[in-house]
């Protein structure tokens, strides 16, 4: 009863934020996590709130913190996954909620199974590059894109 509660809470959350980034256009900052394990398999989420489909770990980036230490903080929060090595891939510029958005894009290696909550992730699996899950969501298409082509050699 309590997840379902903080689930409906979230989805009021997102809404909320959503109306107002398209009211005030502020500028945002976040952080998105590939995270690989052993076989090369790319680690999605599935969210309680927002758009369905699945996506890559990430989030905001809170005051005093660097985006490499949100990066982490949101693999660790939203999987319960240990990030090892990350490293920036690199950044995106885009549109979110009609706000000029910074996504920073990291990667890393885990050795840890994922462990949603329940509450914000309602699921967390690795998959292999060549079987990718639908509805994936656009802007980890691109990200995944971006990286095979500059990091993994196009792989």
């Amino acid at each position: 009863m309590i997840a379902k509660l903080h689930r409906l809470g979230l989805r009021l959350a997102h809404d909320l934020r959503h109306r107002w980034r398209l009211w005030r256009g502020t500028p945002l900052e976040g952080v998105t996590m590939i995270a690989c394990d052993h076989r090369d398999h790319v680690l999605l989420v599935r969210h309680s709130y927002g758009p369905s489909g699945w996506f890559l770990p990430g989030g905001g980036i809170r005051r005093g913190e660097t985006p490499q230490q949100a990066a982490v903080r949101e693999l660790r929060e939203e999987t319960a996954c240990t990030a090892e090595g990350a490293r920036l891939v690199g950044q995106f510029e885009e549109q979110v909620s009609g706000s000029p958005h910074t996504a920073h894009v990291f990667t890393c290696m885990t050795h840890d199974e994922p462990r949603p909550d329940r509450r914000e992730v309602v699921e967390a699996k690795f998959f292999p590059l060549q079987s990718l899950p639908e509805p994936l969501s656009p802007r980890t298409r691109a990200r995944l894109a971006f990286w095979r082509e500059r990091v993994n050699g196009g792989l």
